[in-house]
């Protein structure tokens, strides 16, 4: 009885009027989506003047020599032990500056995890973060100077209590000396983008836990760590990239010597002794891009995994 009676003249009329609207649908929606790229226009010009431009021409660089005749020796050179070493220094100096970085910034993440979004507090750390991560270059570098400098402020406080910090050497300006201005950068950035994550652990799951007789040190054990892992080894990949392509406050603080890969390639470009190996940036600079692609490579996998449970 229902299927006859909306058989017929009926049946057209229920069904009818759905399908203009339909079509004329997809035909905006179409048009949109036609039109929709001219909003990226400016972005893509961007990306490719300031972006994808110069890292070509760095790159090919490295395959020319001053002649503008191919060669491999640039390219070759990276095997040079001297390279190696450089390559190796910025290695260790980023990869320690982000365990420290991931390490504290996590736990001041966790202390913040009680607190209201909209507290005081929580909105002072977060603009805090915000503004300190960006923080760095020449200002850093003349902020560790005055303060644990040879004439610092801390230096000097020190050295009336007894205590002379540069009795064996001067390291701050050497490669030991920018463990503490990277770190200062490092753990707000690790703040930045590991609070999201921590902030969408569920309450259920705590509750849950509980339910089943669960301690709060089992909910971290076996639900919180868990979770949370791809995350922060996704943070931790971003803070030694942000740590390995730093240059400014390096250069501010160590005026000679390259130490890392970024203060080689300043060398390579500026230096006198160098002549006819002008092109060695090129082939530095194709180093530093391919293990930060690399690395980048893995935050990106890493973070679409985590991203499977925060949706």
């Amino acid at each position: 009885m229902t299927t006859s009676a909306l058989a017929g003249p009926d049946l057209d009329r229920v069904t009818s009027p759905a399908a203009p609207e339909s079509s004329a649908r997809v035909r905006r929606g179409g048009t949109r989506g036609g039109w929709a790229w001219i909003g990226l226009a400016p972005f893509v010009v961007y990306v490719a003047l300031f972006l994808a431009l110069p890292t070509i021409l760095s790159i090919g660089s490295g395959f020319f020599t001053a002649d503008g005749a191919f060669t491999l020796d640039n390219v070759a050179a990276l095997a040079d032990p001297v390279v190696l070493q450089t390559f190796w220094n910025s290695t260790w100096l980023s990869l320690l500056t982000a365990v420290i970085g991931a390490v504290v910034g996590a736990l001041v993440c966790w202390a913040m995890l009680g607190m209201r979004e909209s507290g005081f507090t929580r909105t002072t750390v977060d603009a805090a973060a915000g503004v300190l991560a960006q923080f760095g270059g020449v200002m850093l570098a003349f902020a560790f100077i005055a303060t644990i400098g040879i004439q610092g402020v801390v230096t000097q406080a020190l050295l009336a209590a007894g205590i002379d910090i540069f009795a064996e050497r001067r390291w701050i300006y050497e490669l030991p000396g920018l463990i503490l201005p990277y770190v200062y950068f490092q753990i707000p950035l690790m703040v930045i983008t590991f609070m999201p994550a921590l902030s969408a652990l569920k309450p259920q799951w705590a509750e849950a836990n509980q339910t089943l007789g669960g301690t709060r040190a089992s909910f971290w054990t076996h639900i919180g760590v868990p979770v949370l892992a791809p995350s922060f080894l996704a943070s931790l990949l971003l803070l030694f990239a942000n740590a390995f392509s730093s240059y400014a406050t390096a250069a501010a603080l160590a005026s000679q010597g390259s130490q890392i890969v970024p203060l080689q390639i300043r060398t390579a470009l500026t230096s006198e002794t160098v002549l006819g190996r002008e092109n060695l940036a090129g082939a530095l600079a194709l180093g530093m891009i391919v293990i930060v692609a690399l690395v980048m490579w893995a935050y990106s996998l890493i973070q679409r995994r985590a991203a499977r449970w925060q949706s």
